[in-house]
């Protein structure tokens, strides 16, 4: 049967709200894509870790920085309990906090600011790596407490070493009752006199360490000597220099990298004895190896030993006062640590097959290249540290 025109003017409006509808619904998706891919172009891109999780904490979506700070590499955590992925932030989800500092075990300790906001259907976690940034904030603090601390225990050091010297002297021949016991006390007191102002001298090392003076040095020469003056002091252990003999060129302050290289290397000896004092043996025996090469735009220093391997906390090894050692002040690795940053480079320790500590050095050869003169004259550095002894 015919339409009637009626019919075909309602069909023809009809047709026209379905097709300004699919518009507006294609427009809309147009839209939504739009906006979604300029969220996924923004939380690529941002440095903050971003979790989205629903009422069950089950992640609805993460992005590259997050998976990156929870050591996370492979894609595929959306649908993953949080508390499967990150257990320490799934404790955090389940408190009533806003924000809060979160440690977690990620490839080492790390310290992460959190911040959780919640919605009707779930809540967004933001998070930051701030494990460095209190790293400093420590750092600067330690310092300060080392500047006094060298500058309280100095000042009395002298007298007390200078009488117990002159007792020794000066009476030493009219004690006729107990002679051996008193030898042993005038010569314990300046045994340990000694040994607290070494403490002081590195107390004053970490507090005011003088800004490098960059040369192009001979790293070989450097680090020859560093192994040398152990070497002498400790004829029962191998010393290794690889290569034996090379061209190693680098712009550093031969002193201060001198100093970082004896530090490591001392620490190597140390734990040395510590392993042998426990009476474990070790089947690459008693040695302590240091190896140079270059590696692109890099010089590379490698410090093995086979001592009794590193702590479980290593992430904490180059914090001031952090020592594993009876008599140990903790510094050692802190000034290490502040010389190679100095110097732009890196320091990273690693387990030794077999037992032992690797502790790896790197340096950038170009950004050292363009600080080549910078740094105080030798004669300006000498008369700042006569003045900083001065007023300790």
């Amino acid at each position: 049967m015919p339409s009637t025109g009626a019919g075909t003017t309602v069909d023809r409006e009809l047709w026209e709200r379905i097709e300004e509808q699919t518009g507006a619904l294609k427009s809309a998706n147009a839209q939504l894509d739009t906006r979604r891919a300029f969220i996924e172009a923004v939380l690529s891109s941002v440095t903050a870790g971003v979790v989205a999780v629903d009422s069950n904490n089950r992640i609805l979506l993460i992005n590259r920085s997050a998976e990156a700070l929870l050591q996370q590499g492979e894609e595929g955590l959306e649908g993953e309990e949080l508390a499967d992925v990150s257990p320490e932030l799934g404790e955090f989800m389940a408190g009533d906090e806003r924000e809060a500092n979160v440690d977690v075990e990620a490839g080492g300790r790390r310290t992460l600011a959190v911040k959780r906001v919640r919605y009707e259907e779930g809540a967004v976690l933001t998070f930051d790596d701030i494990t460095d940034q209190l790293s400093d904030q420590r750092s600067a603090a330690w310092s300060d407490i080392a500047r006094r601390i060298a500058h309280e225990i100095k000042n009395p050091l002298t007298p007390i070493q200078l009488a117990a010297e002159r007792l020794e002297r000066r009476f030493a021949k009219e004690v006729s009752s107990d002679k051996e016991t008193f030898e042993r006390l005038t010569g314990t007191i300046v045994r340990q006199v000694g040994d607290l102002r070494r403490m002081v001298d590195e107390f004053s090392n970490f507090a005011r360490m003088p800004k490098p003076v960059f040369r192009k040095e001979d790293v070989h020469e450097i680090a020859r000597q560093a192994l040398f003056l152990h070497e002498v002091a400790h004829p029962g252990i191998k010393f290794i220099l690889d290569p034996p003999t090379g061209d190693f060129e680098l712009v550093c302050d031969r002193r201060q990298l001198g100093q970082a290289l004896t530090n490591v290397v001392k620490n190597g000896v140390e734990a040395i004895e510590s392993r042998k004092q426990r009476g474990e043996h070790h089947l690459g025996g008693d040695r302590v190896e240091l190896k140079l090469r270059k590696d692109g735009d890099q010089v590379v220093i490698d410090i093995t030993d086979t001592g009794i391997g590193l702590p479980e906390d290593r992430e904490r090894l180059t914090e001031p006062y952090m020592t594993t050692r009876v008599r140990g002040t903790g510094l050692g690795l802190a000034i290490v640590k502040k010389i190679v940053e100095e110097h732009c480079g890196e320091i990273a320790f690693l387990d030794q097959p077999g037992g032992g500590t690797h502790v790896r050095i790197a340096f950038d050869l170009e950004k050292l290249a363009a600080k080549e003169g910078e740094g105080p004259q030798p004669d300006t550095q000498d008369n700042e540290e006569n003045e900083d002894e001065d007023d300790a």
